[in-house]
C-alpha cells in the first residue's frame, strides 16, 4: 500500500501467499490521503500536533500502520485484526508499543482529538461504539469516517448525527467515501441521555421451544453480534441436531457468537468440558454472558472461552468433539477460506475418533473438503436450505513394514 505516509507491505492474518484479498482498499488510501491533504471543511488537520488519535474499525492495521508515527489508538472487534496489525507494525519497523490496542470490551482513552472510523459491517456494533466513544470526543475533535460506497448508507450517516453532530459526506473516489462529522456537544449530551442503559447492550432473549437442546435458554448478546435479537435459521436447525449426551467430553464451540450452541451442550451434559471460541471479542464477552445466565454457579468451571485463531490456541489431539457455524464472508467479502481453515484446525484438535459437526448451506459443498481432510462426511440431517454435516478423525494407521 503506498501512501502520503510512506508505502508499507500489508498482510491479513493469518498471512496466506494464496489468499488473493489485499489487507487494504480504496476506503483506506482516501482517508489517508485526505489527512495529508486536509481537505474538507475544517481544512487541514496537523497530525504531529493533533493529540490523541483513535482509529475504530481497521481492517487489517492499515490505517494504524501508516500513522504509527503519531502514536495511535487502535480499536478493534477483531484478535485477527489485532495480530495482523501487530505483524504489519512490526514489519514497517514501528516500535513495540506504538500503537496503543484496545479492543471494543475495553474503555476508550480519556480524551480523543482525532476520531477515525472505518465504518464496520454491522450498523449495531457502529453504534454501540459511537456512544461509547462519545463521551470522549469535544467540539475541537476532528471526526472522519471512511467505507466503500456500498458500506455507507442513509443510516450509517444517521447515526453520526444522531450521537456526534452535524454530518456529510465526500465525493466518491475509487468507489470509497468519507464521512465529515463536526461533533456538537449538545447533540452529545441528548444522545448519551436518550440512550438506555450501556446503549441498549446486551440485547438478551429466550429461545423457542422450536430451538432443540436449546429451548428455553437464556441468550446474551453484545452488539455486532449475527441476529443478535432472535435466533438464526441455521443454528436453530443445528440445535435439532446436535449431539447433547457427550458423557464429559470436552467439547469446542468454534465461531461461538452468543454461545447458544456451547450452552445447551453444557446444560444438558454438566460433566461436560467447553470450549467457546471467536475471533469476535464481542462474540466471546456474549458467550460468557449467555454460558453464565444458564449454567449453575457450581459448573462455571467448566468453561474456557478464547478470543483468537481459532483453534489454534488448543494443543493437539485435545478435543473430542467440535461445534461448527462457520462463517462465508470476512467483513464485506465472500470467502470460504475462514470455513476451510476452521475445518483443519479441528482436524488437527480432535483426538483421533473426535468428530467434527458443522452446519452450512446446502449449496456451499462443504462435504466436499470434509473428505478431502478427513477421508470421511456423512450428512447428519438436511432440510432444502441447510445442511449438517458430520466427519470423524479417523486413527492413524502404521505404515507398512
Amino acid at each position: 500500500m503506498t501512501t502520503p505516509f510512506g508505502s508499507y507491505e500489508l498482510t491479513r492474518f493469518p498471512a496466506d501467499p494464496r489468499d488473493r484479498l489485499r489487507a487494504w482498499d480504496a476506503a483506506d488510501e482516501y482517508l489517508l490521503r485526505h489527512l495529508d491533504a486536509g481537505t474538507g471543511e475544517r481544512g487541514p488537520v496537523d497530525l504531529a500536533g493533533a493529540g490523541q488519535i483513535t482509529v475504530f474499525g481497521d481492517r487489517w492495521g492499515a490505517l494504524a500502520t501508516a500513522l504509527a508515527a503519531h502514536r495511535p489508538t487502535q480499536i478493534t472487534d477483531s484478535a485477527l485484526t489485532r495480530a495482523a496489525t501487530e505483524a504489519n507494525l512490526a514489519r514497517a519497523g514501528a516500535a513495540e508499543g506504538t500503537v496503543t490496542l484496545l479492543t471494543t470490551q475495553d474503555a476508550p482513552p480519556q480524551r480523543i482529538d482525532v476520531l477515525l472510523v472505518r465504518v464496520p459491517k454491522s450498523l449495531a456494533l457502529l453504534e454501540d461504539q459511537l456512544l461509547r466513544l462519545a463521551p470522549h470526543v469535544h467540539a475541537g475533535t476532528v471526526v472522519v469516517g471512511t467505507g466503500m460506497v456500498k458500506e455507507i448508507h442513509t443510516s450509517t450517516l444517521n447515526l453520526f448525527e444522531r450521537i456526534l453532530g452535524p454530518t456529510r459526506t465526500s465525493l466518491a473516489e475509487k468507489k470509497a467515501r468519507l464521512i465529515f462529522c463536526t461533533p456538537d456537544p449538545a447533540v452529545i449530551a441528548a444522545a448519551s441521555a436518550a440512550a438506555p442503559a450501556g446503549g441498549g447492550w446486551p440485547l438478551t432473549y429466550t429461545l423457542d421451544r422450536d430451538a432443540g437442546s436449546g429451548a428455553g435458554l437464556t441468550a446474551v448478546n453484545h452488539a455486532g453480534i449475527f441476529c443478535a435479537d432472535r435466533l438464526d435459521v441455521g443454528t436453530r436447525f443445528f440445535l435439532q441436531s446436535i449431539p447433547t449426551n457427550t458423557d464429559g467430553a470436552r467439547v469446542v464451540d468454534l465461531g461461538c457468537g452468543n454461545g447458544v450452541v456451547g450452552t445447551a451442550v453444557a446444560v444438558a451434559d454438566p460433566d461436560a468440558e467447553v470450549v467457546f471460541a471467536d475471533e469476535s471479542y464481542q462474540a466471546v464477552a456474549s458467550a460468557r454472558a449467555t454460558y453464565e445466565a444458564n449454567v449453575r454457579h457450581g459448573r462455571r468451571d467448566r468453561a474456557e472461552f478464547l478470543v483468537g485463531d481459532g483453534l489454534s490456541m488448543l494443543p493437539a489431539g485435545s478435543v473430542d468433539l467440535v461445534l461448527c457455524n462457520p462463517p462465508f464472508h470476512s467483513h464485506q467479502a465472500t470467502t470460504d477460506a475462514t470455513a476451510l481453515r476452521m475445518f483443519a484446525q479441528s482436524r488437527r484438535a480432535l483426538r483421533p475418533g473426535g468428530e467434527l459437526w458443522i452446519v452450512a448451506n446446502r449449496h456451499l459443498g462443504y462435504h466436499t473438503h470434509l473428505r478431502r481432510l478427513f477421508g470421511n462426511s456423512e450428512v447428519a440431517a438436511s432440510e432444502p436450505r441447510f445442511v449438517v454435516l458430520r466427519a470423524v478423525k479417523q486413527e492413524k494407521r502404521p505404515r507398512p513394514m
